[in-house]
């Protein structure tokens, strides 16, 4: 840096003038939380005006702590990275939800001690939003696809993530409930708090409840000190109820006092003890029909059912499934180091074709198991698991060559620069019929 401008810069002035021409919102406060600059950006996304803010601790200015569960001046000392990223949903000063990208650095003084922190944010709300309407967006925390069922859950999981309802999620075996569960947690002012899973059908019935609640020392034989239950390592975070379906009547009574009053007892315990968690279940079994039936309490299925989302079967997102596979092949190419490896059309074809019983789960043992048994850089329909190729041979294809004819498809890939995907939009077919196609005409793959 120059002499002139380090002079320039050191001027108060010169510098704020700078900082208010970024398009990114910042502010910085010191290690008591004080907030000494907030820039023009900062007060348009969220609405706050300046003098309403400087000078007075961030978590009094916002209601709530800026960055949600992430924020590490909750605790003394603070325990910070250097550098730390992650998405925010954040409400406005007239309570408009927004989402921003955040950037938190650590400032230090002279001597290397805390001085406080410089925090960068961009609003992507309405970006986001344009590619969910698009049909550009292909994940959503760690859930794949672009299909309009999954656009659809995508949406869903951002306009519930702001509220603390009890959201219900239902689907298939291997749909990935668990990682809806995970994305409504870090979508909300939750996020960078505790999420804690509990698989309710794997828990035998006579440890459900400790589990779930804690005991106390003396309890029973064996418990040889206090033990903290899942809700209370839950506090302040989420807890996610994986199988609900399989709970026992008496753990639903259990459950449901919890989920009325936010309180509960320790396992032979008498102090009553509270805690601030937000509940997500979920189940592949039909809850309704359970009620119906008698196998789970009514009013407990209406306390957990407030936000019900529904994650489709893979059969029911085909086009997701090329996706998806490019997803595992490069996760697993990352994970040992070789090559990313491609796949054969009569290969894809094959998987296009195939219903997926085990839905995304089963898709990624699939493609794990070719990664291990491919030789070469191409996965052939022979690198791929017995039971694919065998509902091959069971369910011959129905001739999807009478819909489509060589020239057609010459043009279409010609004027996609050999793009599958819009080659099939373009001539008005499911990408499934144009791989089987494909498949039938090796000599235009």
């Amino acid at each position: 840096m120059t002499v002139a401008l380090e002079r320039l810069m050191c001027h108060q002035g010169n510098l704020e003038h700078v900082l208010d021409s970024i398009q990114e919102g910042i502010i910085a406060h010191d290690a008591a939380r004080r907030i000494f600059f907030f820039n023009r950006e900062a007060e348009r996304i969220t609405g706050f005006p300046r003098e309403k803010v400087l000078g007075r601790d961030c978590h009094e200015v916002f209601g709530a702590p800026f960055c949600g569960g992430r924020c590490s001046f909750c605790q003394s000392p603070p325990d910070l990275a250097p550098v730390a990223d992650y998405p925010l949903n954040i409400t406005t000063r007239s309570g408009e939800p927004r989402r921003v990208e955040m950037r938190v650095t650590c400032m230090r003084d002279d001597t290397g001690g805390l001085a406080g922190v410089l925090a960068s944010f961009k609003d992507v709300t309405d970006i986001l939003r344009l590619q969910m309407r698009a049909g550009e967006l292909t994940s959503f925390g760690n859930l794949i696809g672009h299909d309009s069922r999954m656009l659809a859950v995508f949406k869903q999981i951002r306009d519930a993530a702001g509220y603390d309802y009890p959201v219900h999620v239902a689907g298939e075996t291997g749909t990935g409930k668990e990682l809806a569960a995970n994305a409504l947690h870090n979508e909300s002012q939750r996020a960078g708090g505790p999420f804690v899973p509990i698989n309710c059908g794997a828990l035998p019935e006579g440890l459900i409840e400790t589990e779930l609640f804690g005991h106390v020392r003396g309890a029973f034989s064996g418990a040889i000190r206090d033990k903290k239950g899942r809700f209370e390592l839950a506090d302040g975070g989420t807890v996610f109820l994986d199988e609900v379906a399989e709970l026992s009547n008496a753990m639903q009574a259990k459950l449901l006092r919890f989920l009325q009053e936010g309180r509960f007892e320790r396992v032979g315990g008498e102090q009553t003890l509270s805690v601030n968690v937000r509940v997500v279940s979920a189940t592949n079994k039909n809850l309704k029909k359970e009620v119906e039936r008698r196998r789970f309490r009514e009013d407990l299925y209406y306390r957990l059912n407030v936000i019900p989302i529904t994650l489709p079967p893979l059969r029911e997102r085909k086009t997701d499934i090329p996706l998806l596979i490019g997803h595992f092949l490069r996760e697993a190419a990352e994970r040992y180091g070789r090559k990313p490896l491609e796949i054969s059309v009569r290969a894809m074809a094959l998987m296009m074709d195939y219903r997926w019983p085990g839905n995304v789960r089963e898709l990624q043992n699939a493609i794990q198991f070719a990664f291990v048994k491919c030789d070469g850089s191409v996965i052939d329909p022979e690198d791929l698991p017995l039971e694919l190729r065998q509902a091959a041979d069971v369910c011959p294809r129905r001739g999807p060559a009478r819909k489509l004819d060589p020239d057609a498809v010459r043009r279409a890939l010609t004027r996609t620069g050999g793009n599958k995907a819009k080659a099939a939009k373009l001539m008005g077919v499911g990408r499934a019929t144009l791989y089987r196609f494909l498949n039938d005409h090796p000599d235009m793959a």
